[in-house]
């Protein structure tokens, strides 16, 4: 064999080998408090912080980041079940006849706008960045229905986030990678759902907050680490 090939050859197995590796590190990661799934490179730190809403009802939110090198991924978690309290709390404030602020009975400083607009108003606030849109489409989670961008910033590098509803809570899912860099297909594509016993969650038919829940999947026998939040002594109830 050309010695002079050795150095090249050992490179390529390197990466042949190297590849999966990388791939395993990866951890699926599961809140559930959030009641939600994601794959992250490591365990994500969490950040409690607060979401100001369409209708400026200050919602209690969590940040889930993690890094790996260059690139950053996160899952924003905004608590909406509050927004009736806070608004119509809000709307006890507003001067008599301002009904832009005090909303009507039972929609007190227009709470069930702030909620049906949820994903509309972030979807918008993600775009006002200093950034350009490359792509907007309606998408879905285990049908679950929001919104998915593309988008080019600044500094060229690229984000690929996706917004979703689900029990009135906002999801934010942003994977964002350097110029020349793949896009973020494993975080952007493992977002699941959990439900209240910490399993997988997915719907037979398309979920949209708001209104009537459509029937769970029925899950069968699970395979290792699908979807779920390990517990000493629980047996595995489904699968994802």
């Amino acid at each position: 064999m050309n010695m002079r090939l050795m150095p090249l050859i050992s490179a390529a197995l390197a990466l042949s080998i190297s590849g999966p590796v990388f791939a395993q590190e990866w951890i699926e990661f599961a809140s559930r408090e959030d009641r939600f799934t994601c794959n992250f490179p490591v365990q994500p730190t969490i950040t409690q912080t607060t979401y100001r809403s369409e209708r400026g009802a200050d919602l209690p939110a969590r940040v889930y980041r993690a890094a790996q090198g260059q690139s950053r991924y996160s899952v924003t978690v905004v608590d909406y079940t509050q927004v009736q309290r806070i608004l119509t709390e809000k709307a006890k404030s507003c001067p008599a006849g301002a009904e832009p602020c005090l909303g009507s009975p039972g929609d007190e400083g227009h709470w069930k706008a702030d909620l049906r607009g949820a994903i509309v108003f972030a979807t918008w606030q993600m775009m006002k960045r200093d950034t350009k849109v490359t792509s907007f489409v309606w998408n879905f989670v285990d049908l679950v229905e929001g919104h998915q961008l593309q988008l080019t910033n600044a500094d060229k590098s690229r984000t690929f986030a996706g917004i979703y509803m689900h029990e009135n809570k906002l999801y934010f899912i942003e994977g964002t990678v350097p110029p020349g860099y793949p896009e973020p297909g494993l975080f952007q594509q493992s977002l699941g759902w959990l439900d209240e016993n910490g399993v997988g969650l997915r719907y037979q038919t398309y979920y949209s907050n708001g209104y009537p829940t459509p029937a769970r999947v029925v899950r069968g026998p699970r395979t290792q680490g699908q979807g779920r939040i390990d517990a000493p002594g629980v047996p595995d109830p489904g699968v994802r």
